[in-house]
């Protein structure tokens, strides 16, 4: 029992030991061998520096080329706790994995108002870049890596805003983390330029209105766009690439513009090829989501082009180009949408239809629902029956008899070519 008690308290003390070594490793970043370069501005040698810094005033910090901030795994290795400060080109490494304490590479705290993060380096566990409730920040140019060796669900996001305003994240790469950019409770930020790859979610929105997501680019991701609870977003121009499950999903999204984006390939995720439920390869999911305008995007080559459901009305949804996806509308509601406006309504590569007056629009409406979708939307299984006769005699009363026709999509004024935006449309990546 002594031997059993004398071993716990050693135990005990050595937990203490390195709990207060890692306290005391957090130090002023003036602790470093900085070199001046003109007021408030200092360059950090090359070599490796271990250690967890703090930053509490106002200064430029540039790394010379072999300069590594190394924080050996534990808690944040830069704390920046002032304002207008900028970090420039330093690789920094190994920073801690926990994430209840929000362990990152750069912490910026509330009153690191104006700080400017551009060019660095990051690779580690936790999460890249977070910043904490303070405004006017900048995130620019930065490449965030994570940690490959840790289950993708227990890494960090690789940018974090929470309750930020006025943020600007451009052309920052981000790859292996868990969300590439995350928002949450933030208003009127700006993102553009991005890469985002091989992560959960590319571009993660929570609650946050008023924002700017333009001509960013996810691959690889098990959805490219998670756009949730939040409206009056305007996504312009973004590329959805290789994903899994969504390209765009739209959850309680309002008042918001979604335009001139392509969303190419997306496919079934789930292990070992099958399909999660609900996510079958979705170029565009609107869930719950309303007075929306979804205009010339470009969705194609995916497993289903869209889906819309759960009271998802008062969307204008004109102008796009629905391209060689497998499915090209699930919709199952109570009521028939319209999808043109004005004349104008979408591209269909499966419309076949005529243009007997050659103005460019279909003669007949597109109709891509009928009852035999409505049944096997709601009962899979009934896809064994799909050459069957009494499948083929539950189409003919439909085309026979109208009176039985079920609520569904109706695009009354086809586009009989691609609109010059989505056709036009190419790739566009930030600067390296």
């Amino acid at each position: 029992m002594n031997k059993h008690r004398a071993t716990c308290c050693r135990t005990v003390l050595l937990s203490l030991f390195f709990l207060a070594f890692s306290v005391q490793a957090v130090q002023p970043v003036t602790e470093l061998p900085l070199q001046s370069d003109g007021e408030n501005r200092w360059v950090l040698p090359a070599g490796e520096h271990r250690g967890q810094f703090v930053i509490e005033e106002p200064l430029h910090l540039r790394c010379e080329r072999g300069a590594i901030l190394s924080a050996q795994g534990v808690g944040h290795a830069i704390n920046i706790r002032a304002a207008n400060v900028v970090i420039e080109g330093c690789e920094i490494r190994n920073w801690g994995r926990n994430l209840t304490n929000m362990d990152s590479g750069i912490f910026v705290q509330p009153e690191a108002t104006g700080s400017r993060l551009l060019n660095n380096t990051l690779k580690g566990p936790g999460f890249g870049i977070w910043v904490d409730g303070a405004s006017d920040v900048e995130l620019i140019g930065n490449i965030i890596e994570g940690d490959q060796s840790i289950r993708s669900q227990d890494r960090g996001n690789g940018i974090h805003l929470y309750s930020v305003g006025n943020a600007r994240v451009s052309d920052n790469r981000v790859s292996h983390v868990r969300d590439g950019i995350y928002i949450d409770t933030s208003n009127g930020n700006h993102l553009e330029g991005n890469v985002l790859e091989d992560l959960r979610y590319g571009i993660h929105y929570m609650f946050s209105n008023n924002n700017h997501v333009i001509n960013n680019v996810t691959r690889r991701t098990r959805t490219g766009y998670a756009l949730m609870q939040s409206r009056k977003l305007s996504v312009i121009g973004n590329r959805s690439e290789q994903d899994e499950n969504y390209g765009i999903l739209m959850n309680y999204i309002t008042y918001s513009t979604v335009t001139n984006n392509v969303v190419s390939g997306v496919r079934k995720g789930g292990a070992m090829g099958e399909a999660a439920s609900g996510a079958e390869g979705k170029a565009l999911f609107i869930y719950n989501s309303l007075f929306n305008h979804i205009e010339k995007n470009r969705f194609e080559q995916s497993s289903l082009g869209i889906h819309l459901t759960a009271g998802s009305e008062n969307n204008r949804i004109t102008g796009n180009a629905f391209v060689g996806n497998r499915q090209q509308v699930k919709y199952v509601a109570t009521r028939t949408q319209e999808w043109s406006e004005d004349g104008h309504g979408n591209y269909w590569s499966d419309y076949l239809g005529w243009d007997r007056d050659s103005d460019g629009v279909g003669d007949v409406p597109y109709e891509p629902n009928d009852n035999v979708d409505r049944l096997l939307w709601l009962y899979p299984q009934v896809r064994l029956l799909m050459n069957s006769p009494a499948i083929e005699l539950l189409r003919w009363v439909q085309r026979a008899f109208p009176v039985v026709k079920a609520p569904g999509v109706q695009d009354s004024f086809p586009l009989m070519r691609v609109p010059a935006a989505s056709a036009n449309a190419q790739s566009r990546e930030p600067a390296s």
